[in-house]
């Protein structure tokens, strides 16, 4: 079982590959670096095609170059080439080739520096992927020391967080880091009486009670592995919007987020709904989204 890597033909790979260094060192798994270059569309003059695909593999072996360059030190990896009719399906096709157990890749060089900003590829693989994907933020960065320091799994006090908990383990404990539940109030300002105000907190109030009481019902009872009341810490992010909801709790520099795909995508693919997707997109650290099919198989060694 393996970390791939996507890393950009552009040679804009920098932040993914710091993050699978990491996560390979945390994890204790080898690290795939894997750049995709188009394939041939259609049959060609031979002479054309030829030259076609000698100036394909330069870009490639430029990018795997720059690859090497980037590779923080203390970890090992092999380089690849595959061609696919686009990068979505080549890095498919690699993880399962490799057996890649997640599938790294950054955010778009458009989006906010130190956040999530998802590319064309991105998004095509958090509607596709039957490995878990894990989004590096703009402008990740690592050194040979840096392992993963905490887990937080963004929790709604379902069946489905609880299995997202155990999977999530596989991730933190090689690594000794810590495993935190965090759940997301977003409360858009009701209409300016006080009356509304008043009533629209009672309700988050209410609702912050019931996902910390799920939590101990789900975790505190545990006769093996962390309870809530102890190992594992349950925080809650409130805001009037997704972005001062994520803000509002703290952040270690090397944890990740992890989220679980929506129940009503299908079982076996990664598939964001309107909350995981939001969540994403104004998260602060790199975030690991987990198809449903995926979380016991991601929970085995």
């Amino acid at each position: 079982m393996s970390i791939v890597v996507g890393y950009p033909a552009n040679r804009r790979g920098h932040a993914a590959i710091n993050l699978g260094a990491m996560l390979a060192r945390s994890t204790e798994r080898p690290l795939v670096v894997c750049t995709v270059v188009p394939a041939p569309w259609m049959p060609a003059n031979a002479r054309v095609d030829s030259e076609y695909r000698k100036k394909l593999q330069q870009m490639a072996d430029r990018a795997l170059d720059q690859a090497r360059a980037d590779l923080p030190p203390g970890v090992e990896a092999e380089f690849v080439v595959h061609r696919a009719r686009s990068a979505a399906s080549g890095l498919l096709e690699v993880a399962n080739r490799y057996e890649g157990r997640f599938l790294v890749i950054g955010s778009s060089t458009a989006g906010m520096f130190g956040h999530v900003t998802l590319s064309s590829v991105a998004d095509r693989l958090l509607h596709s992927s039957p490995v878990p994907v894990v989004l590096a933020t703009r402008g990740f960065r690592c050194t040979g020391d840096d392992y993963v320091t905490r887990a937080t799994v963004a929790y709604n006090g379902s069946q489905l967080a609880s299995q997202l908990v155990a999977a999530t383990r596989l991730i933190a404990s090689p690594a000794g880091a810590a495993v935190r539940l965090a759940a997301f109030a977003v409360q858009p300002a009701p209409p300016d009486t006080a009356l509304l105000r008043a009533e629209a907190g009672g309700i988050v109030d209410e609702w912050v009670e019931t996902i910390r009481a799920a939590a101990k019902r789900d975790f505190g009872e545990q006769e093996d592995g962390p309870r809530v009341t102890d190992e594992i810490e349950v925080v809650v992010g409130r805001g009037q919007n997704w972005g001062e909801a994520l803000d509002d709790i703290e952040w270690d520099e090397h944890e990740v987020l992890v989220v679980g795909s929506s129940r009503f995508g299908p079982a076996s693919r990664v598939f964001l709904g309107s909350r995981g997707s939001k969540i994403v997109r104004h998260s602060p650290v790199p975030v690991v989204v987990v198809p449903r099919a995926a979380i016991k198989e991601v929970e085995t060694p």
